[in-house]
């Protein structure tokens, strides 16, 4: 067994998907953030988008006021997009592209879209999507490695 140390806790240590929330506000422009701590949980009879959204971020209040957002999977050509929405606050004017505290939102998923190209007979591989995680650091996921059954 190799030696073990202590290190801080930190939300490095938690592997999250990374999403663009997209959110319009009161007068109609869209506003778009990009978050991390997101998840998915079922009431029983449908599945309910778990979000939560720290400080006082424009994208958060948007919520806040229409109940509505989207969400979707960042891909890795889609990082400077990301890193542009991270960086630009939509309190500073519109946060469109041309070329503290948490609040946690239960959202219930009305449409799930993804590529015509896609297959997904077999459950969807989400090493064909690209996908960014964060933990700190933006990664991308290596390979599918199987599904639950597959190592017993």
């Amino acid at each position: 067994m190799r030696a073990r140390k202590s290190v801080s806790s930190q939300h490095s240590m938690c592997v999250q998907p990374t999403f663009i929330i997209g959110t319009y506000d009161e007068d109609g422009n869209a506003d778009f953030a990009p978050i991390t701590w997101l998840s998915v949980t079922s009431d029983g009879d449908r599945f309910l988008l778990v979000v939560s959204m720290f400080g006082t971020k424009k994208t958060k209040m948007n919520v806040k006021k229409t109940g509505r957002l989207s969400a979707n999977l960042v891909s890795t050509d889609m990082l400077p997009l990301v890193d542009y929405f991270g960086s630009v606050s939509g309190h500073q004017g519109l946060k469109t592209v041309t070329c503290g505290e948490s609040d946690t939102f239960f959202c219930e998923i009305k449409n799930v879209q993804i590529s015509e190209d896609i297959d997904i007979t077999d459950g969807i591989d989400l090493t064909c999507f690209d996908p960014v995680v964060y933990s700190g650091h933006y990664h991308s996921l290596g390979d599918h490695l199987g599904k639950i059954g597959d190592y017993l």
